[in-house]
């Protein structure tokens, strides 16, 4: 994309130096940012912002994907296996950062916005669909600016193991920053936006490639050992039980399962 898609940018918007940011486990491919909002409305601020945030990210190399949250049932209403619970899932796993964009309506996120992330699960088969992705938060709002929803994403990101980028943008009065195309207007809040798409996209080389090594737990590690040695001791004493092998029981007393006494 070209800066003739981009024309409130003044000067020059290069590519992140990928030879300065990326790990030798680093993939290759353009860093994949998935793009949620937070509104249905046929004139939806947050779905404005987000295709501008996505304009950002295709200039500077990124492959983006921004979901329509329309059609998405609530959740616990419909099965997992719902189409659009299957599309949301599979473009998180195909993700390696998000951009979250909620309005504010009651002084946080709105449900619109909040269904879609509890329909991601912490964990499924093994697999953490958000787990070391970066994300950026930005709001939109009706009146003066404000912060609380993007305190609110800020939480739910560290809830699902994200990591979230400094820098994060809340445009005030979002009705006047918009054109009749849907274009936002060159202000503060639009560069405002271009930092913190051009801040994403260097956290996400940063960060891919290393995600693995970098949320790597000692509770979890302790956790898997235990479990493993569980599995282990489980397996020792099924095999007695269906041979009739000696075993040492407690203090060292030599036994098979059928007369053992401590």
């Amino acid at each position: 994309m070209s800066l003739v898609d981009l024309p409130h940018i003044t000067g020059d918007l290069p590519h992140p130096a990928w030879e300065a940011l990326t790990a030798s486990g680093d993939p290759g491919h353009p860093p994949r940012i998935l793009i949620l909002y937070g509104s249905l409305r046929p004139q939806s601020f947050s779905r404005k912002l987000a295709h501008e945030a996505e304009r950002i990210l295709r200039h500077l190399g990124a492959e983006t994907w921004v979901f329509d949250p329309a059609d998405l049932p609530m959740l616990d209403s419909a099965p997992a296996d719902h189409p659009k619970v299957q599309e949301l899932r599979a473009l998180s796993l195909w993700s390696e950062g998000h951009v979250w964009v909620s309005p504010e309506r009651h002084g946080t996120m709105t449900g619109v916005f909040k269904n879609q992330i509890d329909w991601l699960p912490l964990e499924s088969g093994g697999v953490r669909p958000t787990q070391g992705r970066t994300l950026a938060v930005m709001q939109v709002n009706g009146g003066s600016q404000s912060f609380n929803v993007v305190n609110a994403l800020r939480v739910l990101g560290r809830w699902m193991r994200m990591v979230t980028i400094p820098n994060q943008s809340s445009v005030a009065k979002a009705w006047t920053e918009f054109d009749d195309a849907g274009r936002m207007k060159p202000s503060p809040f639009y560069d405002r936006v271009v930092d913190v798409m051009e801040e994403l996209m260097k956290f996400t080389l940063l960060v891919r490639g290393r995600s693995e090594y970098l949320v790597d737990r000692y509770s979890e590690r302790k956790g898997a050992a235990e479990a493993h040695a569980l599995a282990r001791a489980s397996a020792v004493v099924e095999t007695n039980e269906t041979e009739g092998r000696p075993r040492i029981g407690k203090k060292g007393a030599t036994c098979t399962i059928s007369n053992c006494k401590y």
